[in-house]
């Protein structure tokens, strides 16, 4: 039998309920009351554990800064593969884009410090860096100018389905990273092929 799952702590609870409701209604939209009131706790408590609602956001992007899985796919699938990841995510109901643009895009007037300013670039970097080391393991010659396009494939086709509410935005990205990947000399299967199954 199974162990149940840990209790949450305090810290965990704030951060979950600061995560959903600063990446659905906005940062600037979600008050501390407001986090507190939706846990059922004092805003002295919430307090106890981010001394601030910038410590909160912190936190919270700090929170949605993970690195991609480890797998044993070969490197050009594994690239091809994130655009078929963005496609079933823009289709889900609670998608609202990249929590790292929206907060610099929300706060950053406010952000005198770059505090957020700095860990959306750090964010978007270690994604950037993972498409380079990818498009190293296939012997691109310029693995850094191709991963900084394809960093581009990926956030146009957000902002794309944000503006349409279209998923097939992810697939139209998907078969430009196909064609960059075959003309930097990846051999990659053509979008017909996979339609076979092929």
């Amino acid at each position: 039998m199974a162990s149940p799952p840990p209790k949450q702590t305090m810290k965990e609870r704030i951060l979950e309920t600061a995560d959903r409701l600063f990446y659905m209604r906005g940062i600037r939209a979600i008050g501390v009351d407001t986090i507190a009131a939706e846990i059922g706790i004092s805003k002295r408590t919430l307090y106890n554990h981010f001394p601030s609602k910038d410590a909160l956001i912190e936190a919270y992007l700090q929170h949605r800064f993970v690195q991609p899985r480890a797998s044993d796919k070969p490197p050009a699938e594994q690239i091809l593969a994130t655009f078929d990841s963005l496609e079933r995510r823009f289709a889900a109901k609670d998608f609202r884009g990249c929590p790292f643009v929206n907060a610099v895009a929300e706060l950053g007037p406010e952000d005198e410090d770059h505090t957020f300013r700095n860990i959306a670039v750090a964010f978007k970097e270690s994604r950037r860096i993972w498409f380079r080391d990818l498009l190293r393991q296939l012997g691109v010659a310029d693995a850094e100018g191709l991963a900084t396009q394809l960093t581009l494939l990926v956030d146009g086709s957000i902002a794309q389905d944000l503006v349409r509410d279209d998923p097939a935005m992810a697939r139209a990205a998907r078969e430009a990273a196909r064609v960059l990947l075959a003309n930097a000399g990846v051999k990659v299967a053509s979008s017909t092929d996979k339609k076979r199954g092929g």
